[in-house]
């Protein structure tokens, strides 16, 4: 094939479209034509500031790892898929060797190549290459833009695991972007017996009411001080003052489960109510081996992932894509359509 169109960021603020070179094939890479891209929390951080923690934008690089598409070659030892079939990109593929790899911990790989994350280009392009083992078969009845948001669905339902989520369980999960929305949804999926989420913006507590959760207004007031109490918190917003009373709004023996990465590289956390309580406070990175269990989850129907979806974009618009939120903060999911025949749908 022949023209890989793709949106590139060169410094803070200045994305420019514009031809790359076709990826080569590995023995057993796929060549994914991408049809879908949801736009990150990560990727408007590399957008505005060129950096997240340390890892730094030093020269230019493709943004975009919630992607999903269709197969169009194939290495000469991969066998799992044919050309035509649609797929879903889990974006990061370990090396398989070190010690976290084998003990099953392959989110934490230190060799992980995982999409958008300096050195390595991700999906804002027509095209991307990735190992056949993590492009995984995309259902019928699940759409590109589903297929895209199998990554961040991934996030949530890897924070309900380690928060140890299960029937009758009460939960508190704090932001309610596009991660809080799928971690609730998960939540009520796998049983909760009741999932409160708070957020300022009306608009996104709307849309987590109207699938199943509660919801409240943090200038209204936070939970612990209400009087609230939760089994397990998640949460997904990244504000420290969001953790702090969360943590206090969790009863005796609670997980905490800090799932929203902020700017900051260290916080204040109420050690004496975590220590009183015997609380178990947990950080998530990523996700492992949970895409099937997505897949099933989404195709089950139990978890909404089309109506996420509240901004479109082409390509050529990925700059307006990244900056969406900024300009209408009810904006939920900002999506973008690499490829002509991309429609999303």
């Amino acid at each position: 094939m022949s023209g890989n169109r793709a949106a590139v960021l060169h410094a803070p603020r200045t994305i420019r479209v514009e031809d790359r070179p076709v990826p080569r094939l590995g023995p057993r890479d796929v060549l994914v034509e991408v049809r879908a891209v949801g736009v990150c929390g990560s990727d408007v951080h590399y957008y505005e500031h060129g950096r997240i923690g340390r890892y730094e934008v030093v020269s230019p690089l493709v943004l975009g790892h919630e992607a999903s598409g269709v197969v169009v070659d194939l290495g000469p030892e991969a066998r799992a898929h044919s050309v035509g079939d649609r797929v879903a990109l889990e974006p990061g593929v370990p090396c398989g060797r070190c010690r976290e790899c084998r003990a099953g911990r392959y989110n934490l790989c230190p060799y992980v190549h995982f999409l958008a994350t300096p050195p390595h280009d991700g999906a804002f392009a027509r095209l991307v290459a990735i190992h056949e083992d993590f492009a995984h078969a995309l259902p019928e009845m699940l759409s590109d833009e589903a297929g895209a948001l199998l990554e961040p669905l991934s996030v949530g339902l890897w924070a309900c695991w380690k928060g140890q989520v299960t029937a009758g369980t009460d939960v508190l999960v704090t932001g309610a972007g596009p991660i809080g929305q799928l971690a609730a949804q998960t939540a009520l999926a796998l049983g909760a017996r009741r999932v409160l989420v708070t957020d300022l913006e009306p608009r996104r507590l709307a849309f987590a009411q109207a699938h199943g959760a509660e919801t409240m207004d943090v200038r209204e007031g936070f939970p612990g001080a209400r009087g609230t109490e939760a089994d397990v918190l998640l949460e997904c917003s990244g504000n420290e003052n969001a953790l702090v009373d969360g943590i206090r709004a969790l009863r005796p023996a609670g997980r905490a489960v800090c799932v929203g990465m902020g700017p900051d590289v260290q916080a204040t956390v109420p050690l004496a109510v975590i220590q009183e309580r015997e609380l178990v406070l947990t950080g998530t990175f990523r996700y492992a081996n949970t895409y099937p269990a997505a897949i099933a989850l989404a195709a089950s129907g139990r978890v909404d992932l089309d109506g996420l979806v509240s901004a479109r974009f082409d390509l050529e618009s990925t700059e307006r894509a990244l900056r969406a939120m900024h300009d209408d903060p009810g904006t939920i999911k900002a999506m973008v359509y690499p490829s002509d025949g991309g429609s999303g749908r």
